[in-house]
């Protein structure tokens, strides 16, 4: 009897075990840590389908599941960096709850890794996105003439202008991306923001960070760039509305090239057919009264 006493209060422990899995999306990085001895995969299907079989099973077992991204090279850097021997099972292991704090990670709820797999790469680039947007911002330093800290105060105004744009948007949920060519690499941020039946706006806090970074980023640098906007409500079309990055401020687009902007190819310049039920439409004044005071560098 005691023994069985001891096999389920083992069980109700597991279950109380938040575990973190490191996945390898992709061929590339499931090659790379093939180099390992102790890493006994060989084939990044048959990998893939044990990983979704073992997350099925802890899922039904009543225990939650995270998933980090597993990078091999980050993992190289810290094994050389704690002097854990790579070809380790415990190495990958610490590496891995490392990751669960530090690293991009999603919760499992049941959704098949085909699904989860895109999301995990979204979570990543979207927080190296944000890693680099904030250096550069950082290493803009002080303003010559007034020696306020240029990307502070840019961030300060991004916010401002983010703020402004969510106040007067329509109605519904909010789907804005902003982009920044200006930079060494074009930078791409999306921000969800979505209303509650009382009208409060709720928005995911990181993704308003990275959001408001890139958008800082090129504001700071004036780097050619823009900002869209759809708002979707039942029972109406879609809108998009639009704003070009000019100077250290955002300037509205007609209807025209809103229509222009979403309906070109970017990669081709193609004309792509505009959807039907959307209106493209001139954005709302945001006025600048309350935007922080700009300054020339």
């Amino acid at each position: 009897m005691a023994h069985t006493d001891d096999q389920t209060m083992r069980r109700i422990l597991r279950r109380e075990i938040a575990g973190t899995i490191g996945l390898l999306t992709d061929e590339h990085d499931f090659r790379a840590m093939r180099h390992y001895r102790s890493f006994t995969f060989d084939d990044h299907k048959i990998y893939l389908q044990q990983v979704e079989a073992l997350l099925r099973t802890r899922a039904s077992q009543g225990s939650h599941t995270t998933i980090a991204l597993f990078d091999p090279q980050e993992y190289a850097e810290f094994c050389t960096a704690t002097g854990l021997e790579p070809d380790n099972p415990q190495s990958r292991t610490r590496f891995t709850a490392e990751l669960s704090t530090t690293g991009p990670t999603i919760p499992y709820q049941g959704q098949p890794l085909a699904d989860l797999v895109p999301a995990l790469v979204d979570e990543a680039v979207r927080q190296a996105t944000w890693e680099y947007a904030s250096t550069l911002l950082a290493r803009l330093g002080a303003c010559a003439t007034c020696g306020e800290d240029i990307g502070r105060a840019a961030f300060a105004r991004a916010s401002n202008l983010l703020v402004r744009i969510l106040d007067t948007a329509d109605p519904g949920s909010r789907h804005l991306v902003c982009s920044v060519t200006g930079t060494p690499e074009t930078l791409v941020s999306v921000l969800h923001a979505d209303e509650d039946t009382e009208g409060a706006t709720h928005l995911d806090e990181a993704e308003a960070l990275e959001f408001t970074t890139v958008l800082a980023l090129g504001l700071a640098t004036q780097s050619p760039g823009g900002l869209v906007m759809r708002t979707s409500a039942p029972g109406t079309s879609d809108r998009i509305y639009g704003w070009r990055l000019r100077g250290e401020g955002l300037e509205p687009l007609t209807a025209g090239e809103v229509f222009d902007a979403y309906c070109t190819d970017i990669d081709s310049g193609d004309l792509i057919a505009p959807e039907s039920d959307v209106d493209y439409c001139v954005p709302p004044d945001l006025g600048n009264e309350e935007t922080p005071p700009a300054h020339h560098h």
